[in-house]
């Protein structure tokens, strides 16, 4: 399967913060959705802005739809629609400002798709933004970056701060994009459980630093958590072990193979977990 993106070991070094992004790689395949998942401060953003070519990268290689991307690319600007957290518009423009506005920024911009998405998501297009709800301004940003008819979309953080019913749309908005078999989407988000309803494979990030990308089928169906007595965790193989966590008299312990783990340790007790205990697991976890 081609990638639409592909990050190889990406770093990049702020000195006043002492914030570090260290060697980052992964890859997002065509047709597919990636959930990109840290806590604040983890590096989401700053890998964003390396990809966007907005933060300059100390070294790695980052390829957009097979190439690597320069200030002067903007054929390729023009397949990416991005929405950021906050405020994406001048709150004094109106939706009808916007799309003039827009129209001459991509040449791709088609003013009656957006007009189609403004209808859809119920918004006013003579109200100024300033007077829009969170939900609504949002509605706006993903609306913009869609009508351009991106082939990526880059979301950073953009279902942070909705409710469930404005969130559950605009997961509906994302699967349907992604139907177009050369359409992906990079959603960085800290709501894990709206990932498990839509991604494909999850990216997992912590301190700078890349702790693994699996498919999201494979955290849910094969993902578990053994929780063992004391005797049973030293009885445990350790090539088994992918992460542990002591609690009270219980130990903790991140396994990659349900099954398995079932059948060599009989007498342990082995659940399955949302993605967000095995985040946690991967975060405050040790490792043998």
């Amino acid at each position: 399967m081609e990638n639409i993106l592909e990050l190889q070991q990406v770093s990049k070094t702020f000195s006043k913060s002492k914030f570090s992004l260290e060697h980052v790689s992964f890859n997002l395949p065509y047709g597919t959705i990636m959930g990109f998942v840290g806590e604040n401060g983890a590096g989401k953003t700053t890998t964003i802005g390396c990809i966007l070519n907005t933060v300059k990268k100390d070294s790695g290689k980052i390829k957009l739809f097979g190439e690597e991307m320069f200030d002067a690319d903007t054929d390729m600007r023009e397949k990416i629609g991005v929405v950021y957290d906050g405020n994406n518009f001048p709150v004094n423009w109106t939706a009808k400002q916007l799309a003039g506005i827009m129209a001459g920024f991509y040449t791709q911009w088609d003013n009656v798709l957006f007009q189609k998405y403004v209808e859809n998501f119920n918004l006013p297009t003579n109200q100024k933004i300033r007077h829009y709800s969170r939900g609504m301004t949002m509605k706006l940003a993903i609306a913009a970056a869609l009508s351009h008819h991106p082939q990526l979309l880059i979301l950073d953080e953009a279902t942070s701060g909705l409710d469930s019913i404005v969130r559950d749309e605009m997961l509906d908005v994302f699967l349907d994009f992604v139907q177009e078999e050369n359409h992906s989407i990079l959603l960085s988000s800290h709501i894990t459980s709206d990932l498990e309803k839509v991604a494909d494979y999850i990216t997992f990030i912590h301190d700078g630093k890349l702790i693994a990308t699996v498919s999201k089928n494979d955290l849910i169906y094969n993902y578990a958590i053994m929780r063992c007595k004391e005797s049973q965790f030293l009885e445990l193989d350790t090539a088994d072990i992918l992460a542990y966590r002591k609690r009270d008299l219980q130990i903790d312990v991140l396994v990659s193979d349900m099954k398995k783990a079932q059948k060599k340790y009989k007498n342990v007790v082995i659940d399955h977990v949302s993605v967000d205990e095995i985040f946690l697991m991967f975060v405050k976890g040790e490792r043998v």
